[in-house]
């Protein structure tokens, strides 16, 4: 998903640009250190109605559901499922293209104020992600309801991705396990990605903000999902996307180390 954008003028340019891209420092495979990283999760929960909830993970992006157990119209394209399993524990499942991409437990502490959700990524490969995740309640409510940030989590599995030289001033970032390659350049545009996971609408634009960091932004449709800023260590073993996302007032520290 990082690229470059370099002006083709003349010969001796765009074999520089080439050699360039070849000793990247983004090259190489990364695996994400969870002992150095530090993801910070909020969202927010609101009565819609008769056991009908809306959900909000990030910015506006809202969805309302009803907690009947069935498949309804969610985010993106996807559809979302609440049941209710008990007074204080709930199931959510969401999916994309009838095909499970995501599905969590949210138990309710007996004084209201913890929340522990233990949340299951489903990838394109057959393999599953796991992380748990503890909430404090941030602003009054009840049961469920209420606004919600994360105070710890647990990593209980492993995230690699690869990152390739793309043509002459660009680069592909390369998610095996979700079967997704992003090819971008550095010059803001946006560039679709290729994956089975993947909603209608999405795309990545990106500049450089210095040899070993650039800034990325996701987007659906035209519309900010997060924006990211990317960097290398100079030593080049350690790569850290610092990444914020509308309406939280913390981002997430993702730290990688090379391979």
């Amino acid at each position: 998903m990082l690229l470059r954008s370099l002006p083709h003028l003349l010969l001796a340019c765009l074999l520089t640009t080439t050699a360039f891209a070849a000793t990247d420092p983004f090259s190489g495979s990364w695996k994400l250190d969870p002992s150095k990283s530090k993801l910070t999760d909020q969202m927010r929960v609101s009565a819609a109605g008769p056991n009908t909830y809306t959900l909000n993970f990030s910015g506006d992006n809202t969805e309302t559901i009803v907690a009947d157990g069935t498949d309804q119209p969610g985010l993106f394209g996807s559809t979302f499922s609440i049941t209710v399993l008990a007074p204080n524990k709930w199931k959510g499942v969401r999916k994309s293209g009838g095909r499970v991409t995501i599905s969590a437990i949210w138990d309710l502490s007996p004084d209201g104020n913890t929340l522990t959700d233990n949340f299951t990524g489903y990838r394109a490969d057959g393999s599953t992600s796991n992380l748990l995740y503890k909430y404090t309640r941030t602003a009054p409510g009840q049961g469920f309801v209420g606004t919600w940030e994360s105070v710890e989590e647990q990593v209980n599995s492993t995230f690699e991705m690869q990152i390739q030289t793309y043509e002459e001033d660009g680069l592909s970032l390369i998610n095996p396990a979700q079967k997704m390659t992003q090819n971008l350049k550095f010059d803001d545009k946006d560039y679709a990605a290729q994956g089975p996971n993947l909603p209608a609408g999405y795309a990545c634009s990106a500049h450089r903000l210095s040899d070993r960091s650039f800034e990325m932004t996701r987007k659906i449709d035209g519309k900010l999902l997060e924006t990211q800023q990317i960097e290398v260590s100079p030593d080049g073993a350690t790569l850290t996307m610092t990444i914020h996302i509308p309406g939280r007032s913390k981002p997430n520290i993702q730290v990688f180390d090379r391979e």
